[in-house]
């Protein structure tokens, strides 16, 4: 595949993707997956609860599957300690599917939370193959970045957008020997990129999620980026949004600024 600003190789692992990644956590509809599926995407990301998703994901099936990347995993900190593979195991059977491409750790917002163990039965589904590659979800930048330089992972999963900005200085510098994949989440800031904060002027444009999805891939040290729209109005506009490119250094400049703007409002969101 040739590379352009929607489509890379996604790290290490050597598979081409789509740079615009497709999440059901908003029930877009079945029918949104399919139009994703008819424009290009190929990375898909799926909790197991997902119905939508799951159930559009099922009817993928030979040459089709393997030109796709599937994205699940499992063990988030908020809901204890999950069993890995008995997460992975009940996955497979939902999707009915031999293997997932990507099994990532989720929910480690600290260090502590993504323990020994945990990596190392990663791994051992991994040497299994009923995953190709491995990672984590992160909102711990700095644990991140380490990883990546220790080439730990396959996979990195983490936030970066115009008002959180942290991983061009603690996971980008350090991801050049071993070149994880990287996907980012909430680039919106779960929306707050697309309000006014208290303190800007009322007459000053605001962004929509188009400019805040550009902002993320005109950076190339993201391989993907995830959208999670809530129906397919949302989803083609974002599509048609990221295809203009990436962001212009005056709108580069604009966002930033109201990144800063957002960033400064301190909810109670890290």
């Amino acid at each position: 595949m040739e590379h352009d600003f929607l489509h890379t190789t996604l790290g290490k692992t050597g598979v081409e993707v789509f740079r615009l990644g497709l999440s059901g956590t908003y029930r877009p509809g079945k029918r949104a997956v399919y139009t994703a599926l008819g424009q290009g995407v190929n990375y898909f990301f799926c909790f197991g609860i997902d119905s939508q998703m799951m159930g559009a994901l099922r009817d993928i099936g030979g040459r089709e599957r393997q030109n796709i990347v599937i994205a699940s995993g499992a063990g988030s900190w908020l809901f204890g300690y999950q069993n890995l593979r008995r997460a992975l195991e009940r996955r497979l059977r939902q999707l009915r599917t031999d293997y997932i491409d990507i099994f990532l750790f989720l929910g480690a917002a600290r260090e502590r939370h993504f323990p020994e163990k945990a990596r190392e039965e990663l791994h051992a589904l991994k040497e299994e193959g009923k995953v190709r590659w491995v990672g984590m979800s992160t909102h711990d930048r700095k644990f991140a970045g380490r990883l990546a330089a220790e080439g730990a992972l396959d996979v990195i999963m983490m936030r970066y957008n115009a008002a959180h900005r942290g991983a061009e200085v603690d996971i980008f510098p350090y991801l050049g020997e071993h070149n994880p994949g990287i996907v980012s989440f909430t680039a919106t800031r779960w929306s707050y990129l697309m309000r006014r904060p208290k303190d800007w002027p009322r007459d000053a444009i605001v962004p929509d999620a188009g400019q805040a999805y550009r902002f993320v891939l005109s950076n190339p040290n993201v391989h993907v980026c995830m959208t999670a729209p809530s129906n397919q109005e949302q989803l083609e506009h974002n599509l048609a949004a990221v295809r203009k490119g990436p962001l212009k250094e005056d709108e580069m400049e604009f966002i930033k600024k109201f990144g800063d703007a957002v960033h400064h409002t301190k909810k109670w969101f890290m």
